[in-house]
């Protein structure tokens, strides 16, 4: 059987980075992309990853990105977005750049990852775009994560019927509070992590691999049918209440 290829963007975040491992070592070939070109070419390096420096708010560069993994490989059988943003500020102090960062973050990257994706993609495949907990529940401070991750989730049901009849699949994952660097803020305050962890109902924050299994869950060809599904790893905080 040949190896998968397999795109991955955000790449070097605390997420991007437990999927490539995982991804590497079930066998896969990959194409990683992220900003900083130190960090990329050393988990490149390790994985023997092929890599390009990808800003993915910019569409061009993604539309780059997917070219040059589907260059270098011939093919590409599916895609992930691990890029994102975490602001926690009510909205009547979010300032506009702050409003556009989190949308380019979270919601645009998506979907040009999704528009390149479908393009470089022949038969059959899979995207796997990543949501949020609090695009699904009310969380207090959460409001522009929250609108742009719930417009994840929108474009990944929609684009799951639209590319259906091409045997694309397009499935998103919504996770809880994960302990990544991108919210040492949060899970490095002991006042803070405690308050989390009481939040979800299995009684701890998650770890990368935790969100990485269910992204390569989705990414495998095993599971093909599987499609329009938003999968929540967040330890019950969407949809369970702790005593």
């Amino acid at each position: 059987m040949t190896q998968p290829v397999y795109a991955i963007l955000g790449a070097t975040g605390g997420i991007g980075a437990a999927l490539c491992r995982r991804l590497a070592n079930q066998g896969a070939r990959l194409v990683i992309g992220a900003r900083d070109e130190a960090r990329l070419a050393a988990l490149a390096a390790e994985l023997n990853a092929a890599y390009q420096v990808t800003d993915a708010t910019q569409s061009e560069q993604v539309d780059a990105f997917i070219a040059y993994g589907l260059a270098t490989y011939g093919q590409l059988d599916g895609v992930a977005n691990c890029v994102g943003s975490l602001l926690l500020k009510p909205a009547h102090i979010t300032t506009n750049d702050e409003w556009d960062f989190t949308m380019q973050q979270n919601l645009n990257s998506a979907f040009y990852l999704l528009r390149a994706a479908t393009k470089a993609i022949k038969a059959g495949g899979s995207i796997v775009l990543l949501s949020s907990a609090a695009a699904r529940t009310g969380l207090a401070n959460h409001e522009a994560i929250a609108a742009a991750k719930a417009g994840v989730i929108g474009l990944t049901l929609s684009a799951a019927a639209s590319y259906a009849a091409r045997n694309i699949r397009v499935n998103c994952v919504a996770p809880g509070l994960v302990a990544t660097p991108l919210t040492a803020r949060i899970t490095g305050n002991e006042t803070s992590l405690k308050a989390s962890m009481a939040m979800h109902a299995l009684g701890r924050v998650g770890a990368p691999d935790d969100v990485a299994s269910a992204i390569a869950w989705l990414l495998d060809p095993s599971n093909c049918w599987v499609t329009g599904q938003v999968i929540g790893v967040d330890g019950g905080l969407s949809s369970a209440r702790p005593r």
